[in-house]
């Protein structure tokens, strides 16, 4: 189970991308969440004569998930409550990491992904470093789930706090996003705003939500919501997303002018276009590097068919739109990106119209080489996270 021979990475599946991708979601969560590589093995090794049979992915993830969610509900009622919520934040991650690449839906899989929600909030109800608080917020007649994770109170001090909005990408969650270094955020005295927004987690499975090109829409949404409660400051409320996101978050930062800051965690330019090039090459039958079905497009623009789900598409380009951004602005780029090539980071990063924008590249040797930096998110946390701690700082 090695890589790729010129490539450092770990690829637990060096001949399929998808599913090497899928682990390392997973397993990059580890200092967060404590996903433990013993059972991340063992899924893996149980896969090893299966690699790319999704039907078998989501049987052995979801297996090691009950697994792990029982042993939680053992030590519940022993009164071991901090065991209990550790395996309950290890169990979410290996549902929605099994869920993720079941197409189309099924009552099964729904199941278990409510499951997975559940069960994050069960933990999240016992820990308090970070609060955790489930909220929902409001939205065009609705409401969108999110979750709040509060700043340490320590670090915040007794003034209102700097918060970031982080909406999910294609394909991810506010579950595993969580996982993906939120403490260490909220280790700083900064707020996160986790938001399934129109097209994610629960918002595509359970409230009928599909995906939108106007991101402004939910985020503004988003940043009323935290303008409104006490504890946050108006003026130092930022956006984030990644992967996909990469595309909302300078929408949204460009379009919405009361953000402070924006990070794009990987770029977007022409989603159109990528998905143009992408369904092409799959007729002719090349094999892509897409981190999930080529079918999870239609699912999530709630439409039944590539014509309509490239019609749709045609609103996803950040031209004419980023240009008008005037807050500082953060891009983060693999430069062995296989999804997003590094000359479309390029040409968003030039087109930008912040006097204060700052440009990521990681390379190969220094790690963080892949679709955002899935090979070594903590490389990507640390500097985003500086960076952000720095830009919303009182009087920055």
């Amino acid at each position: 189970m090695i890589g790729r021979k010129d490539d450092p990475a770990f690829l637990y599946f060096p001949a399929n991308y998808r599913w090497s991708m899928g682990l390392l979601i997973c397993l990059s969560a580890a200092p967060w969440t404590g996903v433990e590589i013993d059972e991340v093995n063992r899924v893996g090794r149980a896969l090893e004569n299966h690699v790319g049979d999704d039907a078998a992915w989501f049987e052995e993830w979801t297996r090691m998930g009950d697994k792990i969610a029982a042993r939680g509900r053992d030590e519940e009622r022993r009164g071991h409550r901090l065991t209990a919520a550790s395996c309950f934040m290890r169990a979410t991650r290996y549902y929605q990491t099994g869920e993720r690449f079941v197409q189309p839906r099924s009552e099964r899989s729904m199941a278990v992904y409510a499951t997975s929600v559940k069960i994050f909030k069960d933990a999240a109800a016992i820990i308090h470093h970070p609060r955790i608080e489930p909220v929902e917020v409001p939205y065009d007649g609705t409401s969108l789930p999110a979750l709040l994770v509060h700043p340490e109170p320590g670090a915040a001090g007794s003034k209102p706090a700097p918060c970031m909005v982080f909406f999910d990408g294609f394909d991810v969650t506010k579950e595993l996003q969580y996982g993906y270094g939120v403490p260490d955020l909220a280790a700083r005295g900064i707020g996160c705003l986790i938001v399934d927004g129109p097209g994610n987690g629960e918002s595509v499975r359970f409230r009928n939500l599909p995906l939108i090109a106007e991101t402004e829409r939910y985020a503004t949404a988003a940043y009323e919501y935290l303008a409104g409660r006490r504890e946050f400051d108006p003026g130092r409320i930022g956006v984030m997303a990644l992967s996909l996101g990469g595309y909302y978050a300078p929408r949204a930062a460009a379009l919405e002018p009361r953000f402070a800051c924006c990070v794009a965690w990987g770029a977007q330019w022409d989603y159109h276009a990528i998905w143009a090039k992408r369904l092409a090459e799959l007729a002719s039958g090349k094999v892509l590097s897409l981190s999930v079905p080529p079918e999870h497009l239609q699912w999530v623009l709630g439409v039944s068919s590539q014509t309509a789900a490239l019609k749709k598409l045609e609103a996803f380009r950040l031209d004419g739109i980023v240009q008008k951004m005037r807050c500082p602005f953060l891009l983060l780029h693999g430069a062995g990106d296989e999804q997003i090539p590094l000359s479309l980071a390029e040409k968003c990063f030039a087109a930008v119209g912040s006097k204060q924008k700052t440009f990521k590249v990681f390379e190969r040797e220094e790690g963080g080489f892949h679709h955002c930096q899935v090979d070594n998110v903590t490389i990507a946390v640390h500097y985003m996270w500086d960076w952000i701690e720095d830009v919303l700082k009182p009087g920055a």
